[in-house]
């Protein structure tokens, strides 16, 4: 019950199942794990797990153990590897990302250095574009918080607002 299209899909499947994979490389290296959609070059391409959706040329690409995750747009979550729960939606957006779960991210390069900090909204292009392990932090507006990098409990409402928050 999977459908794989393009060169070296779903090449090392074994036990996975309902998975979708369309692209060259796309869930390469998924053995067992099921129910995730990967549409693009290399998307979800080293995944060992299940419930995520990539949609984008290496979106998703390196996440192995994540799960329930969500990456729409080329380089969207392309270096996760553990953390969960993301939503990325946006070229480049969250694609720092690494362990850290529990973010969305909506805008190209929103939250796009961001590493290991958790709980975080940012909506807008380039909002909390340099935030890499600061948590909790809201951030609603093109370039709202676009300074932010390790300040965490923020909340910023509108284009630019607190651009000059740092720490």
């Amino acid at each position: 019950n999977n459908t794989a299209v393009g060169r070296d899909a779903l090449i090392s499947n074994t036990t996975a199942t309902e998975n979708v994979a369309v692209g060259k490389d796309a869930l390469k290296l998924t053995v067992s794990g099921g129910y995730n959609v990967a549409v693009g070059g290399s998307a979800l391409a080293a995944n060992l797990a299940a419930d995520n959706t990539a949609v984008g040329y290496v979106a998703l690409t390196a996440n192995t153990t994540g799960t329930n995750n969500i990456a729409v747009g080329n380089n969207a979550l392309d270096s996760n590897t553990t953390g969960g729960s993301n939503v990325a939606v946006g070229q480049g957006s969250l694609a720092a990302n690494t362990t850290a779960s529990s973010n969305t991210a909506i805008g190209k390069s929103a939250m796009a250095a961001n590493t290991t900090g958790a709980n975080n909204v940012a909506v807008g292009a380039n909002s909390l574009q340099p935030n890499t392990t600061g948590a909790s932090n809201t951030a609603l507006g093109k370039g709202a918080l676009a300074s932010n990098t390790t300040a965490s409990n923020n909340t910023a409402v509108g284009f630019e607002s607190l651009v000059s928050n740092t720490t």
